[in-house]
């Protein structure tokens, strides 16, 4: 299958050995690119939190290029969205991760049954843009916490010629969706090729991100039964 990867460049090259190693032929499209604000993080660290929690493992990055002035928070409980961002926070040096399943909502409901923990507020690091589905299940079930935007994902640009080749030269058959932003970049730069791609496989992590698809697509949707890249590898 020729299989479009629209996660950012470092994540993608991943995705593309996986895919290459399964006989698939990869097709390099990130849609984003990270910029890491470690100030941010740094000031937001400095201040009154009772845990940490990611969804994503650029956060982890952000954390990781800290350097010297991330060990005084590395034994300090922290909780990540899934399996992939937990592994990436061990191997940045954390030593107490409490893993979710996989989304924000599942993440924010672990997170409610420990909240008799938290004497202070959760400091969640945070992307922009994200999907408020964590944020709204703590404030759902009364976990305090703050907000720290300590990354950007800004769209990268591609020319029409550029996006054309990538999509129908030849033609793709699947495309990878990872977030509910990577969806909509991905329809918007695909607008113009969409009658062409009436049989490619939408692969959705989640139905959250599946909801981004174009209603005349939906008989295209997969969605991951588990929300992670082995997940999405098992529906192609």
């Amino acid at each position: 299958m020729r299989v479009v990867v629209t996660r950012p460049e470092n994540s993608a090259r991943r995705t593309a050995e996986r895919l290459q190693n399964l006989g698939h032929q990869p097709v390099l499209l990130p849609l984003t690119k990270a910029i890491h604000l470690p100030d941010v993080a740094t000031a937001a660290l400095a201040g009154p939190h009772a845990a940490l929690a990611v969804t994503s493992t650029e956060a982890v990055r952000v954390l990781h290029s800290l350097g010297e002035n991330l060990p005084p928070y590395l034994d300090q409980t922290l909780y990540a969205v899934g399996e992939t961002t937990a592994k990436a926070a061990k191997d940045a040096g954390f030593r107490n991760i409490r893993p979710g399943s996989g989304t924000g909502a599942e993440l924010a409901q672990l997170i409610a049954g420990y909240a008799s923990d938290l004497d202070t507020p959760l400091l969640y690091l945070a992307g922009k843009p994200r999907s408020p589905k964590f944020e709204d299940g703590l404030q759902a079930k009364g976990v305090p916490f703050v907000a720290a935007e300590v990354y950007e994902m800004t769209p990268i640009a591609y020319d029409e010629v550029f996006i054309r080749n990538a999509l129908l030269g030849p033609s793709a058959d699947a495309v990878l969706l990872y977030s509910r932003e990577n969806a909509r970049l991905f329809c918007n730069l695909a607008a113009p090729h969409l009658k062409e791609l009436a049989s490619v496989q939408f692969v959705c992590l989640s139905d959250n991100v599946a909801e981004i698809i174009p209603r005349e697509f939906h008989r295209n949707i997969k969605i991951a039964s588990h929300p992670d890249e082995d997940g999405i590898f098992a529906l192609l």
